[in-house]
């Protein structure tokens, strides 16, 4: 059934008309032209369609769009400030070499953003068990840690 739905994506009011049912993934994808989130597996089991809704990791692959009416969406586009200015997650991932193919990365970089909001300093342990349903075939999983180490003492400004 076609509603209309409206929410804030990445900053910016959007209103659009869509089947209430179909998942936020292929209305951000399809609808909104934001290809940053990826569709891996479908079944909530891989990560890589994670996005940020009110600042919680939801896999958008089984998010129905209805279900986000008056929320606030962020995106793997939306988490810099603008072009110029990546976000320390988005800089301690390429530093610290944490990504191969890329493809796991936007949903992985979003999964540590929602965990260093609940947990602004976690521990290795903590970042692990956190991160534990963000898949990545390429194995980069002991340089995702680092960079999420690395974001999480730049964010709070602590010294390594």
């Amino acid at each position: 059934m076609i509603e209309a739905i409206q929410f804030k994506l990445n900053g910016e009011s959007v209103k659009l008309r869509a089947d209430g049912e179909r998942m936020l993934l292929w209305v951000l994808r399809t609808d909104l032209g934001l290809t940053g989130t990826k569709y891996g597996c479908g079944e909530e089991h891989c990560g890589a369609c994670t996005v940020l809704v009110n600042g919680e990791a939801v896999l958008s692959c089984q998010a129905p769009v209805k279900e986000i009416a008056g929320k606030e969406v962020v995106t793997i586009e939306g988490l810099a400030k603008n072009s110029r200015h990546l976000h320390p997650l988005q800089k301690a991932f390429i530093e610290h070499d944490a990504l191969q193919c890329g493809f796991c990365t936007p949903g992985m970089i979003l999964k540590a953003h929602s965990l260093l909001l609940r947990n602004p300093l976690p521990n290795r342990e903590q970042i692990i068990a956190g991160m534990e349903r963000n898949l990545c075939r390429c194995g980069s999983y002991p340089r995702v840690v680092q960079a999420i180490e690395a974001a999480a003492r730049e964010m709070k400004g602590v010294k390594k």
